[in-house]
């Protein structure tokens, strides 16, 4: 899954090469910290967080488990 997201959020960023994805599991929950250059976090957000939202989707749609869930944070 954390290469997934860093090949979408690098694909959507002005400065790829700054995404740093880490990620952290706590029970069913996975944690992503996504630390890109702070001219890019509107990006990732986009307009009213449909971004953000939208890359949530395509990861639980992507997962194998049912009952993991998944956090998105986004870092300057």
């Amino acid at each position: 899954m954390k290469e997934l997201l860093e090949n979408i959020i690098k694909g959507i960023v002005k400065n790829p090469e700054k995404v740093k994805i880490l990620e952290e599991e706590n029970g069913d929950e996975v944690i992503f910290e996504i630390h890109v250059d702070p001219q890019d976090v509107g990006q990732i957000i986009g307009k009213d967080g449909r971004t953000i939202k939208s890359i949530n989707t395509l990861l639980t749609a992507a997962k194998k488990d049912e009952n993991t869930k998944f956090l998105l944070k986004v870092i300057r």
